[in-house]
């Protein structure tokens, strides 16, 4: 992609996601993702009904009196959005590739951040981490994110959720709200890894999928290819039993990816690329 057409692009998502989250997500992002953290405001006379654990013992100890510390909730976030950029992400038959939504949907995220004046920071990640840009501020940050989101080349196929979610673990040293986006089509258990990613930060997962892994056509005679492995295959998908099986893989697969969340406390959405992920943002941000 030349690099005309990518500031075309760039232009392209900024306008319709910037609009996106001026004009619906504005007050449903501000409610939903408070500042978690309390930052020291000043100290007061002690009152009745005050924490005692709140006395500031240097200060009471000076006045002869007891006095408190008032905190004010810190507003201000910092936002991580691990994107997944493994091969999987390429696939789409509906109106947009996976990578595509996924790509408008952390660009709303972010832009619903910038006009919060939180900061924002991106891992892509497959079964590595394949690049990690640190959390700015400004609007000028945030389009060289969505051109990174567009133009990025990774270095592998395939994924693996425990080494995003374990990076961030290790990397942001103070709390932050992690948006994980991605198809989450992996075999490896991460429940661990991300139960203790959301102890220390408030995590989120996004999944975006395509109708095609929900409910297979009835076309005859199809060759498959796994995007990530490379693995093809014949398939004759006017098999009823056939149609079957490959639903219920994905009723199962989806089950255990929710139990996963659910066990882990994290609250997560999932969204095909033929239906308005707009509808499920207010979803995610209504649950919180």
């Amino acid at each position: 992609m030349d690099t005309s057409e990518i500031i075309k692009k760039v232009r392209k998502v900024e306008i319709k996601t910037r609009g996106l989250s001026s004009n619906i997500f504005a007050g449903q992002y501000h409610s939903a993702f408070k500042g978690r953290g309390m930052a020291f405001s000043e100290v007061r006379e002690y009152q009745f009904g005050d924490d005692v654990r709140d006395i500031d013992w240097n200060v009471t100890a000076r006045f002869h009196r007891p006095y408190v510390k008032v905190f004010d909730e810190e507003r201000e976030l910092t936002v991580m959005l691990l994107v997944d950029v493994s091969g999987s992400l390429d696939f789409g038959t509906q109106k947009q590739t996976k990578r595509e939504m996924v790509t408008e949907i952390a660009a709303t995220l972010a832009f619903s951040a910038m006009q919060n004046n939180d900061k924002v920071g991106v891992v892509f990640f497959s079964d590595r981490i394949e690049k990690y840009i640190p959390p700015k501020k400004g609007r000028k940050h945030i389009l060289y994110i969505i051109r990174e989101m567009l133009d990025f080349q990774p270095e592998s196929r395939r994924t693996d959720i425990t080494k995003a979610v374990e990076f961030l673990t290790g990397v942001m040293k103070r709390r932050c709200t992690a948006f994980l986006l991605s198809d989450f089509y992996v075999r490896q258990d991460f429940r661990h890894p991300l139960t203790i990613c959301n102890r220390k930060h408030d995590v989120v997962a996004i999944q975006v999928y395509d109708q095609r892994a929900k409910e297979l056509p009835d076309v005859g005679l199809l060759k498959v290819r796994d995007a990530e492995t490379g693995h093809e295959m014949i398939i004759d998908s006017s098999s009823k039993a056939l149609r079957r099986a490959h639903h219920d893989y994905w009723v199962n697969r989806q089950t255990q990816l929710a139990d996963t969340f659910n066990r882990s406390g994290v609250d997560h959405v999932t969204v095909a690329t033929n239906e308005d992920y707009v509808k499920s943002l207010l979803q995610l941000f209504a649950m919180r």
